[in-house]
């Protein structure tokens, strides 16, 4: 079965507590990801929180902070499939073909895409008043 499995990494010059802080903020969880419910499953404090997924798609999702130098490797994994057409729960897999491969790349794509500008916003919010090259 083909499904999107998305994993990426971001460096940010803060503090793991500064970086949890936001990732803990379920208006932020909103704002990144309008189209999905998410409940949390484990939350692991500054390590991180690890969610169930519902809406567009079922499956799970993860932000793993961590500690690297003067700041944080932001890992994010995205494990999921998308729902049937008026169901926030019920999966409707991909293909197990080309075409299901090329759907699910497309959309692991967007959703990489998406995910960067939005870790990339992230960095730039906590990363603002530090000056280049100073720590964190």
């Amino acid at each position: 079965m083909a499904g999107v499995d998305l994993v990426d990494e971001t460096f940010i010059s803060a503090s793991v507590s500064a970086v949890s802080a936001v990732v803990a903020r379920p208006a932020r969880w909103r704002e990144w990801f309008p189209d999905l419910q998410l409940t949390i499953f484990m939350d692991r404090g500054e390590k991180g929180i690890r969610w169930s997924v519902q809406g567009a798609f079922v499956g799970s999702m993860e932000v793993w902070l961590e500690p690297v130098g003067d700041g944080v490797l932001l890992h994010y994994y995205l494990r999921v499939v998308p729902t049937t057409v008026g169901s926030q729960t019920e999966p409707n897999p991909f293909p197990d073909d080309l075409k299901g491969y090329r759907d699910a790349a497309k959309i692991r794509s967007a959703r990489a895409k998406e995910w960067k500008k939005l870790s990339w916003a992230l960095k730039d919010e906590l990363e603002r008043d530090r000056a280049v090259g100073a720590p964190a």
